[in-house]
């Protein structure tokens, strides 16, 4: 009875330091309470898997990155969306995109026509950059040197505003 008097102490010397830990990883009040409520329930609820002479607030912190990292990983797998599409031009495009107008969709069906149109040498490292991929990243995976993805890239948008200039 002893030691579950002072594990739950100890918990609750921690609370105001989980706290600020649990803000620096979500930059929110209500979801760091949120993840410092899941982190001493989760606690309690594994009591009985700590060891008395390992690093109590070790152990308490290591849980409540566990399960930012968790929820993390769960909140980006509910927000992946599965294109279809053929071309994937729906893939990256945000939910105020216009699609759902028909001058919208026309707009987007014409870029994508342009971009494809480019040579393979421009394409795809600016289809890669639209994607998301970062520069270094674009020319880790193309084996080529900084400078001609940053060039490629930037010749591909001069393109584009020159073929699509009309939707300024």
């Amino acid at each position: 009875m002893k030691t579950k008097q002072s594990f739950e102490q100890r918990l609750v010397g921690l609370q105001a330091n989980l706290l600020n830990f649990a803000y620096q990883l979500t930059s929110s009040r209500e979801e760091a309470e949120d993840l410092l409520q899941d982190t001493t329930l989760k606690a309690l609820d594994n009591e009985d898997k700590y060891v008395d002479n390992v690093n109590f607030k070790g152990w308490i912190f290591t849980i409540m990155r566990n399960i930012f990292i968790n929820n993390y990983r769960q909140s980006v797998r509910q927000a992946t969306v599965v294109d279809k599409t053929e071309d994937l031009y729906l893939l990256n495009i945000s939910q105020d995109s216009g699609l759902n107008t028909p001058e919208g969709s026309y707009a987007v069906r014409e870029i994508s026509e342009a971009v494809n149109a480019f040579s393979d040498e421009y394409r795809i490292p600016f289809n890669m950059y639209v994607a998301g991929y970062k520069y270094h990243e674009i020319a880790d995976k193309l084996s080529l040197p900084l400078g001609t993805i940053k060039s490629r890239i930037f010749f591909a948008r001069k393109k584009l505003r020159a073929e699509l200039g009309d939707y300024r």
